[in-house]
């Protein structure tokens, strides 16, 4: 086996990654797997450390975090790539959520999970952009990136009760932005509460996007007008399964591409805020762009 490297966020899974930094190696050493090991230093450095390990030569570019670091990685390999990712993607999932690793079916045991960059298969996935940003699961702007502000400031909560916690303090901030949406066969002028594209069904556990695929070129989203309080906590339990979608208030298309021009938003993609301040949008597809290591033998 060539030799991979290990972009680390020890940060991820609220330090889960850290405390799991000396098993994974010696895990990685007792299956034989050489490697190389990074640990990130601060945001936006797994970029960096991914651009140069396959500028370098590295086949195989892990992500051993959550679905954020994922995003560095891809971000980083693109960069090297002038757009076209170099290399082969290997997730180790260590995050909090981990959808992208529940969408390709990665095990989230240190040791399956080893196994599987050792013997999995690569497949091909989608991999979409905002702008300048590659994302490769989820990207949002408006109610779901606010969430995610929240959710930042909770530290004692974990798992998909931390979003559940942080969605109700956003949704008693009852924030609402005007927005103009076009995409492939229509266009939107209106007050919006949400706007959510998916490439993969769920984020943070939530099926925003519940008939999402990573591999049919198109990019699912979602969005919905303006409502009150009440009416946002109703709606909010309906997330978990992808009911919500069934909701005469919600719009759902898919697109291969779409602008979005708003109020001064919050963004994210994969999970991670990237501004505070976005206005103007342009999201495209790149088909069968990605390749990951997913499947087993």
């Amino acid at each position: 086996m060539h030799p991979v490297k290990i972009v680390l966020n020890p940060y991820a899974g609220r330090w889960k990654a850290k405390a799991n930094i000396v098993p994974l190696k010696e895990m990685l050493a007792a299956l034989d797997i050489p490697f190389d090991l990074t640990v990130t230093e601060r945001p936006g450095h797994g970029i960096a450390v991914a651009r140069a390990a396959a500028e370098v030569g590295f086949k195989t570019i892990v992500a051993a975090g959550g679905d954020s670091t994922i995003n560095e990685v891809v971000n980083g390999m693109a960069q090297a790539g002038s757009g076209t990712p170099v290399g082969t993607l290997g997730v180790i999932p260590l995050g909090t959520a981990n959808d992208l690793a529940f969408t390709l079916g990665i095990p989230t045991e240190l040791r399956a999970a080893c196994e599987r960059l050792r013997d999995g298969q690569p497949r091909l996935i989608d991999l979409c952009r905002v702008n300048d940003r590659y994302f490769v699961n989820n990207s949002a702007v408006g109610l779901e990136p606010t969430v995610t502000l929240e959710a930042e400031k909770i530290t004692v909560v974990k798992g998909t009760l931390r979003y559940l916690l942080a969605a109700f303090r956003a949704i008693m901030k009852n924030p609402a932005w005007y927005a103009r949406i076009v995409w492939d066969d229509g266009q939107y002028d209106g007050s919006v509460v949400l706007i959510s594209m998916g490439n993969g069904a769920r984020t943070g556990g939530f099926y925003l996007t519940p008939n999402a695929k990573v591999d049919d070129g198109k990019l699912d989203f979602i969005f919905a007008p303006a409502m009150g309080r009440l009416a946002l906590l109703r709606l909010l339990p309906q997330t978990l399964s992808g009911k919500h979608i069934h909701r005469p208030n919600i719009t759902y298309c898919q697109t291969t591409r779409l602008t979005i021009e708003t109020d001064e938003t919050p963004l994210h993609t994969d999970g991670e805020v990237i501004t505070r301040h976005a206005k103007k949008l342009s999201y495209s597809i790149f088909p069968g762009a990605l390749k990951v290591i997913a499947n087993s033998k």
